[in-house]
């Protein structure tokens, strides 16, 4: 294996091989959960469909962040009816701004790998919880809800956080 001697910080998203290889995060984006609702694990704290979306951004930038972030949850409740009809939406949003923004701080601003996926993560909250206030407005118990949405992912966050950009720095460096 070569280890690349450029300064990219990202990998061109063109050819057979970055093709299978954002396919690969897609298809990981939709059996991790999956695997996860199988096991009973929560997958609200783990998150599992958002990785793979967030390491699409960092590697291939905001063309392979945003197309695995906008059809990993289509593609899931066209396979499996998850995400539920009326959270796919403001998923669909979510996970697309998720992985435009890690690819576009990461590929056009050349931001560090923290910076772009810390910033798309806080963002992508934040559009979930204003998507989520416009389009299901809970009486009185919109707080709750955010909360109860947002505070076990928390955890899932930092580990993106911290294990993401690292990982997706050894992809880009070790791609021959």
């Amino acid at each position: 294996m070569q280890v690349r001697t450029d300064i990219s910080t990202v990998l061109p998203l063109r050819g057979w091989g970055a093709l299978l290889a954002n396919l690969g995060l897609l298809a990981s984006a939709l059996i991790l959960p999956a695997v996860a609702h199988l096991l009973g694990a929560p997958v609200r704290w783990f998150l599992p469909m958002h990785w793979p979306v967030v390491l699409a951004g960092l590697v291939y930038g905001w063309r392979g962040g945003l197309a695995v972030g906008a059809l990993a949850p289509l593609v899931s409740f066209a396979l499996s009816g998850m995400p539920p009809l009326a959270i796919l939406p403001v998923m669909v949003v979510e996970l697309a701004v998720y992985g435009f923004l890690a690819g576009f701080l990461r590929e056009r601003l050349s931001w560090s790998g923290y910076l772009s996926a810390g910033l798309a993560l806080v963002t992508g909250r934040l559009v979930y919880m204003g998507l989520v206030a416009l389009l299901a407005p809970h009486t009185g118990g919109y707080w709750s809800y955010i909360a109860s949405a947002l505070l076990p992912g928390t955890t899932a966050g930092a580990g993106m956080f911290l294990l993401l950009p690292p990982l997706s720095r050894r992809w880009v460096d070790h791609e021959p």
